[in-house]
């Protein structure tokens, strides 16, 4: 079987059930194939943030990150959101090690770029990376010894002028990156929203390319769809397998990921080289 990179929203991790259930999917699935775990933790950041008395920021659903901010993702991430997900997925039986890209530097990311927003505006997004130069090399080692990575979104400054800086990564990003980086991958995304919707509040059943771009440019995609949508677009031209935006609130172990209502995103995948950055598992 092919591995699945599986994200997260922090939204479906917040209480004890939440995460015993997606421990026991996770159980589930790792019975047939490789499982690679990403999680966010968007709301738990944000109550962080409020504790430490910091107003959030955001555009078009990126979260603009200053060092105090930093501080505070820092410490949802790589600490509470990620240590609670593996507790629940080890008593599951499954063998799941909890990791940043901080860890082994495989998340070497540059600072992302500012922000052009739908609006028009330019905005810097302070210390938020892309994973693009990521060292796949922890995670193979990894899921080639039948352990579940659960990977919280951080990533380390790829710039020798900072040495040991940690960046905030959008957590869809990291996803599509690492997805990007197997062989025949299959990613899906869950959140709470049941897929893409129309302006009508329908769920679109199936978008290529096209249609990911005419939903940005239009506005019916906004805030957080846009980042997804955005990753999800690189995904595939980067030849992932399949890519699935799905409704993560009713995922469990006995209905799996293949049934969750969704939007299934196409592509016509060019033919990729051959390079050694790129996962195969055997």
């Amino acid at each position: 079987m092919r591995p699945l990179v599986l994200k997260l929203g922090g939204e479906l991790l917040e209480s004890r059930p939440q995460r015993d259930r997606i421990a026991a999917l996770a159980a589930t699935l790792t019975a047939t194939r490789p499982l690679i775990v990403v999680h966010g933790g968007g709301r738990a950041i944000d109550a962080e943030l409020a504790r430490r008395q910091i107003t959030p920021r955001k555009v078009d659903g990126l979260r603009i990150t200053d060092p105090d901010t930093l501080e505070a993702v820092i410490a949802v991430l790589a600490g509470s959101a990620n240590t609670d997900l593996v507790a629940a997925m080890v008593g599951t039986g499954v063998l799941a090690v909890g990791l940043t890209g901080v860890d082994a530097g495989f998340g070497r990311a540059r600072r992302t770029a500012a922000h052009t927003a739908t609006s028009g505006a330019i905005v810097d997004l302070g210390l938020v990376g892309d994973p693009t130069q990521a060292d796949p090399s922890l995670l193979q080692l990894l899921v080639a010894n039948g352990y579940v990575p659960v990977v919280a979104s951080l990533g380390y400054l790829a710039d020798d002028d900072t040495p040991g800086q940690v960046l905030n990564v959008n957590a869809d990003v990291m996803a599509c990156r690492i997805a990007a980086a197997f062989d025949e991958c299959d990613l899906v995304i869950a959140g709470a929203t049941p897929g893409v919707l129309d302006d009508t509040g329908r769920t679109i059943p199936a978008l290529d390319p096209a249609g990911i771009d005419r939903l940005i440019a239009s506005g019916t995609a906004t805030a957080g769809m846009v980042a997804k949508l955005a990753s999800c677009r690189t995904a595939l031209m980067a030849g992932v397998a399949s890519v699935r935006l799905v409704d993560g609130r009713g995922l469990d172990a006995d209905h799996g990921v293949d049934g969750a209502p969704g939007t299934t995103l196409t592509a016509v995948v060019p033919a990729r080289p051959e390079s050694g950055s790129r996962f195969r598992v055997h």
